[in-house]
């Protein structure tokens, strides 16, 4: 899919500045540039609706606030970076009041700092358009099974659990195996509750260096570390009125849970390199894959920050614990997928029903998801069919391991394994560690048309 390019205009009479910057922001694909030498230009040319503008202030034509005022009133949403020879602090206040994004004084450096203001820029509007685009999806009087199917009982405790959290700010946790969709419930919480018009903002904790959480939680101010070119507000300032997802929380050292600790207490965040204290209003929602208790009794998560962000508690069960679930949302999955990609829609064959309710899923949603989009693409037909579902052996040794069966029952399923992969009662035997005799007693009981490979028994 092509990502949205993004309309820059820059404003300058100067023609090698306007040229060496109009080079240096060319070379970002995600940026369509326009040089743009005089005031009369830009305030004709708004009806190319831009997104940015760099804005000399001192301009033969016109002055800079002019300009501003103009893009304001017909283009509230495009932002408006000041660009002035002045180190005027009066007149940057102004401005800044009446809707510029930045000031920047020119200098040797005047060029990174426009592209860095630029990227911060776009950087909002991602994740602004991010939010718009979710919030258009399940905005619409949809309830929580149009968002995560399902039908079974464990899942309506679920959104029952979901609307309880919606209707007001408590905290909530979401405990769940990898891929059971922890993150689709958080979004759904957000998303029916009094903060669906403000950022949903999540945080992978595993995913980002340890060395790195806090400044991307908290936020950073120009100089508070070697890299640290311009400030830098955390996802906490970000998702201000709205919802901070903090995945894998249980991934967090233990340094970084005490300061989020006293930053949830205190309901301010200071950014590291500043002493200003920044008030916020934000619910929070976490969710792991891990025990958080088992992590506190063993000393690696704070008992106190366990307190504070429990609340409201939601557990996910595993798809093998759904039922029927995993045929519905096979069949949801293949339905999007041939949508997305203009093909004719799939119909599920019985075995391949049968191949999917007999799998408990290790991966859950999620493998299901990836492993009906590769039958899609594998079948030629409008079937699909047992073997176009591709289950990975590794996994049905997960899957065997995750059942409650007897003894008897786990080794009569190993052995049956065993021998329609070899068709050898020989190989078999000797894969397992075991006599034939041990084999030919499964047998008995059931039809074969095995090849017994010969030799003696052990």
């Amino acid at each position: 899919m092509n990502r949205k390019k993004y309309k820059i205009f820059v404003v300058d009479d100067n023609s090698l500045f306007l040229k060496v910057l109009y080079k240096t922001l060319e070379l970002n694909e995600m940026y369509e540039v326009i040089p743009i030498s005089s005031g009369r230009e830009c305030i004709e040319r708004l009806n190319e609706q831009p997104d940015i503008v760099s804005l000399d202030y001192t301009l033969p034509d016109y002055n800079g606030k002019e300009i501003l005022e103009i893009i304001k009133q017909q283009l509230p949403d495009t932002q408006v970076i000041i660009v002035s020879g002045q180190n005027d602090i009066s007149t940057a206040v102004n401005l800044l009041k009446i809707g510029a994004y930045d000031y920047i004084v020119k200098g040797v450096d005047t060029r990174e700092k426009i592209t860095i203001s630029i990227e911060k820029i776009i950087e909002r509007f991602e994740l602004t358009k991010e939010n718009r685009i979710l919030k258009e999806a399940i905005s619409h009087e949809y309830n929580f099974r149009q968002l995560i199917k399902g039908s079974s009982k464990s899942m309506e405790s679920v959104f029952d659990l979901m609307g309880k959290a919606a209707r007001n700010n408590i905290s909530v946790s979401v405990f769940g195996e990898t891929g059971t969709g922890k993150e689709l419930v958080a979004k759904g919480i957000h998303y029916n509750s009094t903060r669906k018009n403000k950022p949903f903002v999540p945080v992978n904790i595993s995913s980002i260096p340890e060395t790195l959480i806090e400044s991307e939680l908290f936020g950073y101010e120009k100089g508070a570390f070697t890299g640290a070119d311009s400030s830098k507000p955390g996802k906490i300032e970000l998702a201000h009125e709205g919802s901070l997802f903090l995945d894998e929380i249980a991934e967090m050292n233990l340094s970084t849970q005490a300061k989020l600790l006293r930053v949830l207490q205190e309901r301010e965040v200071v950014r590291l390199g500043s002493n200003k204290a920044i008030k916020f209003d934000v619910r929070i929602i976490i969710a792991t894959h891990r025990n958080l208790i088992d992590q506190v009794q063993n000393g690696k998560f704070r008992e106190d920050l366990y307190f504070r962000l429990l609340g409201l508690t939601i557990n996910l069960p595993p798809l093998r614990e759904r039922g029927s679930d995993s045929i519905m949302l096979a069949k949801h999955f293949a339905n999007v997928f041939c949508a997305e990609n203009n093909m004719e829609p799939k119909n599920l064959t019985d075995q391949a029903v049968e191949k999917i309710r007999s799998y408990s899923f290790p991966g859950n949603v999620r493998e299901l998801k990836a492993l009906m989009d590769l039958a899609c693409v594998l079948t030629d037909t409008n079937e699909i069919e047992d073997h176009h579902i591709n289950i990975n052996p590794v996994n049905l040794n997960k899957n065997l391991l995750s059942q409650e069966k007897t003894l008897q029952e786990y080794n009569e399923e190993i052995i049956e394994y065993f021998v329609n992969k070899y068709k050898n009662v020989r190989e078999a035997a000797k894969r397992l560690g075991v006599g034939k005799s041990t084999i030919y007693r499964y047998l008995k009981a059931k039809e074969s048309d095995v090849v017994d490979g010969g030799g003696d028994d052990d």
